[in-house]
């Protein structure tokens, strides 16, 4: 485990105690190097402390003794740099690893990643936010987390029974045929696997261990399923009241956001990050956009779905499909414009009362 092997005094100190410096810091899982610059550029000090609590706490000492600490650069801020991004009460930027061409010029060391992203944030390149996962969001995303590994697993066991049954013995395999998946499941749980004299008892062996396998995560997906639609309806509530809107999409759109979704700034960034704002792909005399491939792509399928629930049972939605298909629009067409707007009207849901209001439209409607 490293540690620190110098003494906690800075190298330089400032001429003005409250001048503002910027902290830089390259997260690793054992350790963290940590760089200091002033606004004017100019390199203070560089670190490497090891990435537990006390730790962090002599990190933002450390950096705190060369100034004003307000602003951060911090890699990985969502994974190995999410426990110091919580702890540091400066504004935290997601600074994301330097360009090859700067690498290639300068070398690679921890260090020269820690100042590289102390002068990300100085220079303007580094701008966004760190999501600050300190609330119910980020309980959220461990659900969710936890679902959709339990929903491979069952996934696997299924595959993996329904394989088995294939070859299985003629006589078992009619006992079980034109059975909904609930019932096989059930019927293979209870088969009676006390004899393993070959083949035949064998595979009536392994359809039980597997029919078990498939009834464990069934229990903890909905006991999940549960704790998402409570956690979303007790700190977002409406949200579940929108059409279209299920507990699952409400979650990857929340995750999506983030614990302090007004760090977005309108719901123009919310679009962005969710992949449904056209991007400019203008040159020249030509003046177009292109599809935005980019964005967090769970939270845009969470769009799709509300879209196509809404396209079956919402009226507006269906004399909206119908007035853009006169106008010569293709059906998918249609479908990317409706993902733009329902991710203006959550985004009205789940930001910050002021922000929403001060981005929306005249009358309160998608045109």
């Amino acid at each position: 485990m490293p540690s620190i092997t110098q003494p906690a005094a800075p190298c330089h100190t400032p001429a003005d105690p409250g001048e503002e410096i910027l902290l830089g810091v390259d997260t690793h899982k054992d350790f963290h190097a940590a760089a200091v610059v002033t606004v004017l550029g100019a390199a203070l000090d560089g670190r490497t402390f090891p990435a537990t609590t006390e730790g962090y706490r002599q990190l933002i000492a450390w950096a705190r003794s060369f100034g004003a600490l307000r602003r951060a650069g911090v890699e990985c801020t969502g994974s190995y740099g999410a426990a110091l991004a919580r702890l540091l009460r400066a504004e935290v930027t997601e600074v994301n690893q330097p360009d090859k061409v700067a690498r290639r010029r300068r070398g690679k060391t921890d260090a020269v990643d820690a100042e590289a992203a102390a002068r990300a944030v100085l220079s303007g390149r580094a701008t966004a936010t760190a999501k600050t996962s300190d609330g119910p969001v980020e309980a959220l995303r461990l659900l969710k987390l936890a679902k959709g590994s339990a929903i491979k697993s069952r996934t696997q066991a299924i595959n993996q029974l329904k394989s088995v049954l294939v070859s299985a013995d003629a006589a078992l395999r009619e006992s079980l045929a034109g059975l909904s998946n609930p019932h096989l499941f059930k019927r293979c749980a209870e088969l009676d696997d006390s004899q393993e004299d070959g083949p035949a008892d064998t595979a009536r062996h392994v359809l039980k261990l597997l029919a078990g396998r498939i009834q464990r995560p069934t229990g903890e997906i909905d006991n999940i399923n549960k704790r998402i639609a409570a956690g979303v309806e007790a700190h977002f509530p409406g949200l579940l009241d929108t059409r279209g809107v299920g507990p699952d999409s409400a979650a990857a759109l929340l995750i999506s956001a983030g614990d302090n979704p007004d760090r977005l700034g309108s719901e123009a960034s919310f679009a962005a990050l969710c992949g449904t704002s056209p991007v400019e792909a203008s040159s020249g005399k030509t003046q177009r956009r292109r599809l935005n491939r980019g964005g967090d792509r769970q939270a845009n399928a969470a769009l799709y779905r509300i879209v196509l629930s809404r396209l079956r049972w919402d009226d507006r939605t269906q004399d909206y499909l119908r007035r853009r298909l006169a106008e010569g629009k293709t059906r998918r067409e249609i479908i990317r414009c409706l993902k733009r707007y329902v991710a203006r009207e959550i985004y009205r849901l789940i930001a910050p009362i002021g922000t929403a209001i001060c981005h929306a439209d005249p009358d309160g409607t998608a045109s």
